[in-house]
């Protein structure tokens, strides 16, 4: 198992580093900065794994900028995404949507990446309010 990077014991840190790390596509350290048994999830369903996670990473294409973040304690984050999707072969952008993620963490490493579709269902499925704007 990869220990979690070294100074990145602040839980915001975490998650604003998983982004950073899906972005540069270093899976690597993705992997690195979540649970062996990583639960990701959106529109076209949920698993669980490292290896699920690398692939998803791999073959989405996918750059997610955070704009809004919502914390209630340190486990629980709703992160308001800029997504951005992209051609493999040109890079050329496909897409582009404002969506939401739930980010659970567990021993310093996110345990689990919901997407949703907006802030609102993201924040209801995750238990918090428009208060917990961090």
């Amino acid at each position: 198992m990869t220990a979690p990077e070294a100074g990145l014991g602040q839980p915001r840190a975490i998650v604003e580093a998983w982004h950073d790390a899906l972005n540069s596509l270093d899976l690597e350290r993705l992997v690195g900065l979540s649970t062996p048994d990583v639960e990701v999830g959106g529109p076209q369903g949920a698993g669980r794994g490292a290896q699920l996670l690398r692939d998803w990473a791999a073959r989405a294409h996918i750059r997610l900028e955070p704009l809004r973040v919502f914390q209630r304690q340190d486990a629980v984050f709703v992160v308001e995404e800029a997504a951005e999707w992209t051609a493999p072969e040109s890079r050329e952008v496909t897409g582009r949507q404002v969506l939401a993620s739930v980010f659970r963490l567990h021993d310093g490493r996110v345990s689990s990446v919901i997407r949703h579709a907006d802030v609102a269902s993201a924040l209801h499925a995750a238990g918090l309010t428009d208060a917990d704007q961090a």
